[in-house]
């Protein structure tokens, strides 16, 4: 998955990252966090402009942070109401989602 350049700055900006020796390393955690998120919750444009992209977004970024200080094992507890949330509004979003229930 191709990172684009003004995701990985905003990424960096967010973690106060002003060198670029670590940008491989950190397009890769942001493009496993993607696919994790993805995984997870449902569909999304991690660079779209939605309520529920912004999001994704976030939680992306937050989950990339986690892998980049060595603590993933403590993201899914910490985010787990907001992991819920967003997969089930895409879910909703997209019809996905049985009414009888």
């Amino acid at each position: 998955m191709e990172i684009s350049t003004e995701l990985l700055k905003k990424f960096k900006d967010k973690m106060h990252i002003t060198h670029s020796s670590e940008d491989d390393n950190l397009k890769e955690l942001l493009s496993f966090s993607i696919v994790a998120i993805r995984g997870t919750c449902g569909d999304f444009e991690v660079e779209g402009t939605t309520d529920i992209d912004f999001r994704a977004r976030e939680l992306v970024f937050e989950r990339t942070r986690y892998v980049y200080n060595d603590a993933l094992e403590y993201f899914e507890d910490n985010f787990l109401s907001e992991l819920t949330s967003l997969g089930l509004d895409i879910a909703f979003k997209a019809g996905d989602f049985d009414t009888t229930i």
